[in-house]
């Protein structure tokens, strides 16, 4: 079972002392050279600080964000899971969980940056400003990432529960299978209609992740989540829509 995950804008500065950015140390070996490409590419526009916070879209107040990125090949690393801050990660938890869930979310969740592409909860990354729809010269992100971040997601067999934001899922749409579902969080009036959720299906994809942890709950099939889900009083429902990809959607009803 696989749990996907959006990053976040924002993000904690700081690290283990003595650590730096490390490929070996990553999930998904494969990505090492297209890690390496785009790491390179923030480093050299971070040398110019204006072109940078034109790229990155940085206000007036956010530009010494690009200090990050000409440091990112040497700055301390911490856990992603706890690198991320914002709605869904503070939701999630991730400090507050036992050793279990925290074992629990090095296995199964993988969060998609947009410079190191898809990286395990507990890989050791460091602090960084890039966006999915950030402009970085010579390289357009979704050209750069999706064929690449596909194939090592399609190399896990089992089920994939995919929470990423759509923007972040076009980085690299999972395979269009049975065992493979886009999470969507709706709301229903009491009137019955339904309708999509913005900021708020941060906060519920986070308690979501954050259940699934503490629960160990390790499934293979869809059929099988939705019963999880009802035991515990999660109303999860297949969608008869679809997601990025032509992905079957799952709809995480709040």
């Amino acid at each position: 079972m696989l749990i996907l995950l959006p990053p976040s804008e924002t993000k904690r500065v700081g690290g283990e002392e003595g650590t730096k950015l490390d490929y070996a140390r990553l999930r998904f070996p494969e990505l090492r050279r297209p890690r390496r490409t785009m790491v390179r590419a923030v480093q050299e526009l971070a040398r110019d600080t204006d072109a940078a916070a034109l790229a990155l879209r940085l206000g007036p107040t956010q530009r010494g964000e690009v200090a990050h990125n000409r440091a990112v090949a040497r700055s301390a690393t911490m856990p992603a899971v706890d690198r991320y801050t914002g709605v869904l990660f503070d939701a999630l938890g991730a400090s507050s969980l036992p050793p279990s869930a925290r074992a629990y979310l090095a296995e199964h969740v993988v969060i998609h940056s947009a410079i190191l592409g898809p990286v395990g909860a507990l890989d050791p990354i460091p602090t960084y400003r890039l966006s999915h729809d950030s402009r970085i010269p010579g390289l357009r992100l979704k050209q750069h990432w999706a064929a690449a971040s596909t194939t090592a997601l399609a190399s896990h067999p089992g089920l994939i529960l995919d929470a990423r934001s759509e923007a972040y899922a076009a980085l690299g749409p999972v395979p269009s299978r049975e065992t493979s579902v886009f999470l969507r969080v709706i709301t229903e009036t009491q009137d019955g209609k339904r309708r999509a959720l913005n900021h708020f299906n941060k906060h519920a994809k986070g308690e979501l992740v954050r259940e699934l942890a503490l629960s160990l709950c390790v499934l293979d099939s869809v059929d099988g989540l939705v019963e999880w889900g009802a035991n515990r009083g999660i109303r999860l429902q297949r969608g008869a829509g679809a997601g990025p990809g032509g992905v079957h959607e799952l709809e995480l009803v709040v």
